[in-house]
């Protein structure tokens, strides 16, 4: 298959989330299937090869390199379809093991955390040990060209060829299988095979264990493998190293180019945040709504756009002002006077400071808004069956068959992971002991613009530093926060409302993109590796 070709044919695919992952996987598959190179005539077939292979055996046996197994061979199961040039074997045919040895002097040690299991390759960060501090898996000989495969988890793919001579001698961890090629397999070609979703595959149908899952060595080199003529096994470990080199150049422009465009939005969306101006405000605001779709095709970059959407609401840049509003510093003299936010001493600040402030904010402490207080203790064992929603520390945690609020409320998580997340529940809800229920002016406050300002001082960062987290109202009621007239409130609702529900179509159109682009390489994978 001709590289550019391929490129075209697969490389839009692998725009998607892990696409180029995906694409890798799928050269593999060809490759070991017999699909990515043409097959040649004139190459000598894998059952030739396969004498060779039982006399170079016979003689290494004689000479004492490893013994000759006593184990009947099993038979195969084939994975795939292969070529007619090929042969399925087993993996204890592929080739035989270096033995084992207790360190008796300094040794490097090969353990399963010097792999490099996206390049397959064994770092440059193996340790020096002495035999006195030498743990008690490490026992495997190992030398240039083997293959050691990790057992242990075998799904991480720690797999590798000592593609080096190492000083001192170098040991490996009994969590590998190990395998000395014979003359006539390429080494590189059986690692390509095993780090293969259809290998990968069949050793996790193979796997024993909750904790460690493993695959046992015995059941290891009794798995089948697909082997190819010698030259063909050549051609093909030069074009998987062709296209894997092409994923390269195709992942680093895929990183350069979200780079690029994230760097673009963010400062967009920085000066949008932090322009004082409203026509410097207009002009970049008309920049981003005409880039929507070019700027945010992707998940971070619409969570940006939400925190900035957020974040114009409160600084009063999402809408414009009304000079016949109420100002907020009138309704907060109201709160003050119908008791019932948690502090009653609301002061204007000095005119420097309110001269910062769009016309007719206020700033003010959350604590002469609102007022918060613990829900009711219910567990999961004295929900009754019902419909009414009950709502903990993240939102509905199950369904109860009485309230303990009758209107929506505002409600905010209190204790747990999740302290700080704001709710608002409907017309009936229950709220547990895990959220607080919040109080609030409902002449003077907007629930809604509320729950976006809430939103928006991440009350998550005011928890306790325990390991429960957990936020109170001595936290929560000092934070400062910026109000605006009860008018503007309602209009900056509408509008946020109206952005997020952008967003949300974005994120949709997003997820369906990629998941069209999941099946469409599902698809292909399925055509190229069947038909």
């Amino acid at each position: 298959m001709d590289k550019e070709i391929f490129l075209t044919e697969f490389g839009h695919l692998a725009q998607g989330p892990d696409g180029v992952k995906k694409l890798r996987d799928l050269i593999l598959q060809l490759a070991v299937q017999g699909k990515l190179v043409g097959q040649d005539s004139d190459d000598e077939p894998a059952s030739v090869l396969l004498e060779k292979i039982e006399a170079e055996k016979k003689n290494l046996i004689a000479k004492g390199v490893f013994k000759k197994s006593r184990q009947k061979p099993k038979e195969i199961s084939p994975l795939f379809l292969i070529p007619k040039s090929w042969k399925w074997i087993s993996m204890a045919e592929t080739g035989h093991e270096w033995g084992q040895e207790k360190p008796s002097q300094d040794f490097l040690y090969i353990d399963v955390s010097v792999i490099d299991n996206v390049l397959g390759k064994v770092g440059s960060n193996v340790p020096l040990i002495t035999p006195e501090d030498a743990p008690s898996r490490a026992r495997k000989l190992v030398k240039p060209g083997t293959v050691i495969y990790s057992t242990v988890r075998p799904y991480l793919k720690n797999i590798a060829v000592i593609e080096q001579e190492y000083s001192p001698k170098p040991i490996a961890s009994t969590a590998f299988a190990v395998i000395a090629p014979f003359s006539g397999i390429d080494a590189t070609f059986i690692k390509h095979y095993l780090r293969s979703p259809d290998f990968v595959g069949h050793v996790e149908s193979q796997m024993m264990g909750m904790a460690y899952p493993a695959i046992n060595d015995s059941k290891f080199f009794a798995s089948p493998f697909p082997l190819p003529p010698l030259a063909e096994q050549k051609r093909i470990v030069a074009k998987v190293d062709e296209l894997m080199a092409l994923c390269d150049e195709l992942e680093a422009s895929q990183e350069t180019n979200v780079t690029l465009k994230r760097d673009c939005v963010a400062s967009t969306l920085h000066h949008l945040s932090e322009a004082s101006d409203k026509d410097e405000i207009k002009s970049n605001w008309s920049i981003a709504e005409n880039n929507f779709g070019k700027w945010f095709d992707d998940l971070e970059t619409v969570k940006n756009l939400r925190a900035t959407i957020l974040q114009l609401a409160v600084q009063g840049k999402l809408v414009e002002q009304d000079p016949n509003d109420e100002p907020a510093s009138v309704l907060l003299e109201k709160v003050k006077a119908e008791g019932i936010c948690a502090k009653n001493k609301y002061q204007s600040s000095n005119q420097q400071v309110d001269a910062q402030l769009p016309r007719g904010w206020a700033r003010t402490e959350l604590g002469n808004l609102i007022s918060i207080r613990s829900g009711d203790g219910l567990t999961k064992a004295n929900m009754e069956l019902g419909s009414i929603p009950v709502f903990g520390g993240n939102g509905i945690t199950g369904y109860h068959s009485s309230s303990n609020v009758i209107e929506p409320t505002l409600v905010i998580g209190r204790v747990g992971f999740y302290c700080g997340s704001v709710h608002i529940t409907p017309a009936q809800a229950w709220v547990t002991d895990n959220a607080f229920i919040t109080t609030f002016s409902e002449y003077c406050f907007d629930i809604e613009f509320l729950y976006w300002l809430l939103r928006t001082t991440n009350l998550k960062e005011r928890d306790s530093a325990t390991a429960q987290p957990v936020i109170s109202g001595k936290k929560v009621y000092p934070i400062i926060v910026t109000v605006p007239p009860k008018g503007e409130q309602k209009r900056i609702v509408a509008k946020v409302n109206q952005l997020m529900t952008l967003c949300d179509e974005l994120e949709a159109q997003i997820l369906s993109s990629q998941t069209l682009n999941q099946s469409l390489m599902a698809s292909l994978c399925h055509h190229m590796t069947v038909n």
